[in-house]
């Protein structure tokens, strides 16, 4: 009988996110950190794999993350600064984080304060 299990893709589709979004948070989060991302069940040729009702505990793990949930604790210096450039070009609140999460799903590989400092000095210069 033939195992399924949930891929990045698999993962990304139920969470309503990008593929790199759960790449990036792999990359971000891995075992040895506070909060590492939940170790995949299986590995195949490099693609990891997750048993369907692990899915729970990785919705569970997201909501963990840092600056989830009501509040979400005081936006970084960068973020800040960020918002302060994107209030400055006549962007409302949520558009400018909705461009700054849409960019950070874009480029897994650049952290949020890296992102911030681009467009600042990109829209600086």
């Amino acid at each position: 009988m033939t195992e399924h299990y949930l891929g990045v893709i698999g993962i990304a589709e139920a969470l309503g996110v990008s593929r790199h979004a759960v790449h990036k948070w792999r990359s971000r989060y891995p075992s040895d950190s506070t909060h590492p991302f939940p170790e995949p069940d299986v590995d195949i040729d490099g693609a990891p794999g997750w048993r369907p009702p692990r899915l729970d505990e990785i919705m569970q793990w997201r909501e963990g993350l840092p600056g989830r949930g009501a509040g979400g604790g005081r936006p970084s210096a960068s973020r800040q600064e960020y918002l302060r450039e994107a209030a400055a070009r006549d962007f409302t609140r949520d558009e400018a984080l909705r461009a700054l999460d849409a960019l950070t799903e874009e480029f897994p590989e650049m952290t949020e304060p890296e992102i911030c400092a681009w467009l600042v000095d990109h829209w600086r210069s």
